[in-house]
């Protein structure tokens, strides 16, 4: 995930940091300290045990703790997205990352079609680690008085610990909600696709995904609640985006580059003057065209190629000075659904289709788009 950086591998798994959860560390310590006492007096209320507040309280201590609890947290939602991710090799899907973000965390899975047989302990296994971290400092809580003696020192024991307890056992019910795409809305696509095709399912899920955030929105709106928007814009974004991208897998899961590429190709010499590419993209509507050198593709030249040059640089210059080289090609034999992938992640409009060297055709978004609609019928 773009900005993020590396701190390290559990279990082979590579373990990120998104530039969100920095920001959000000092935030969280930030609310917890400042309500400190408040915080207090609800453990003391949730689990009936005494919490001595006079090191808790005392100089920078509420902050100090705030940061603790943060980073516990978040050390919380580390076993969690484990949990989901080892569970998940186990079902042979290969885990590239586990990243740390504002929201929580994210497991970066290899994408392909869900398997529900697979997505279902893939989902339930993250709450119920999470429930059982919040159970087991609950349990550290409780045990408190018995093992230590000094009441301030217990008490910022039962403190952080109490406090994380609930906090986990929060996050395990939150993450139940079918609010898909969170683990709840995973669990009930796949109920769903026991009974229906697997596109159905996630489209079902989704909008009840889309119905929860709705609702979190007007809730965050209603008691002013930014974070709570956050959430509500994340799932709601997150639902629209995974069903789209399992309707794609399902309607072209049969389907080749070669298939539905376009040929002929309108290719260009590397020596043509820039303007009167400008010219063949106006009078064609195509806004990139492959560049061929004695029957050899040798780069793609586009409209943003173009765009990073000044109208002046442009008079001067040669396709050769501004196409992009060694482009990203396939193979006609690839799935249609891998450059849709590529497009995806790269920002590409459009890919050569070549073999042996030789470019067959191209393959562009809208063509991808159009043959989906025609899936439809």
């Amino acid at each position: 995930m773009e900005g993020s950086f590396r701190i390290g591998r559990i279990f082979g798994i590579p373990i990120l940091i998104h530039y969100s959860f920095i920001l959000v560390i000092p935030l969280f310590a930030w609310i917890i300290g400042s309500q400190i006492t408040l915080t207090a007096d609800m453990l003391h209320g949730v689990f009936s045990v005494p919490i001595d507040t006079s090191l808790i309280t005392e100089g920078i201590m509420p902050w100090v703790l705030g940061t603790v609890i943060a980073l516990g947290l978040f050390g919380g939602v580390l076993i969690h997205e484990l949990a989901h991710s080892l569970v998940a090799r186990r079902k042979g899907i290969k885990i590239n990352s586990i990243t740390l973000m504002i929201f929580g965390g994210i497991a970066a899975m290899e994408e392909g079609i869900p398997d529900p047989k697979a997505e279902l302990p893939m989902a339930l296994v993250g709450p119920i680690a999470s429930l059982v971290v919040g159970l087991m400092c609950v349990g550290i809580a409780y045990a408190v008085p018995a093992v230590i003696k000094n009441p301030p020192v217990a008490g910022v024991v039962i403190f952080v610990f109490g406090y994380l307890g609930l906090l986990n056992i929060i996050l395990f019910a939150f993450n139940l909600l079918p609010a898909f795409p969170m683990d709840g809305g995973r669990v009930l696509r796949a109920w769903l696709a026991e009974r229906m095709p697997l596109h159905r399912a996630t489209k079902i899920a989704a909008d009840i995904g889309k119905g929860f955030a709705i609702v979190f929105g007007l809730i965050g709106l209603f008691f002013f609640s930014p974070f709570l928007i956050l959430i509500a814009l994340f799932i709601y974004i997150g639902a629209s985006m995974e069903s789209a991208a399992v309707k794609y897998s399902f309607l072209l899961q049969d389907v080749t580059v070669g298939d539905m590429m376009s040929s002929p190709v309108t290719t260009v010499p590397p020596t043509l003057p820039v303007s009167q590419v400008i010219t063949m993209m106006y009078s064609s509507k195509h806004l990139g065209f492959p560049v061929v050198e004695r029957d050899t593709l040798i780069g793609m030249v586009t409209l943003a190629d173009i765009n990073h040059m000044t109208s002046i640089d442009r008079e001067a210059m040669q396709v050769r000075d501004v196409m992009t080289r060694d482009p990203v090609t396939l193979p006609p034999t690839a799935p249609v659904i891998d450059a849709l992938k590529i497009m995806s992640a790269r920002n590409f409009g459009r890919i050569p289709v070549v073999q042996d060297g030789k470019i067959l055709g191209i393959v562009t978004r809208t063509d991808i788009l159009k043959v989906t609609e025609l899936k439809q019928i």
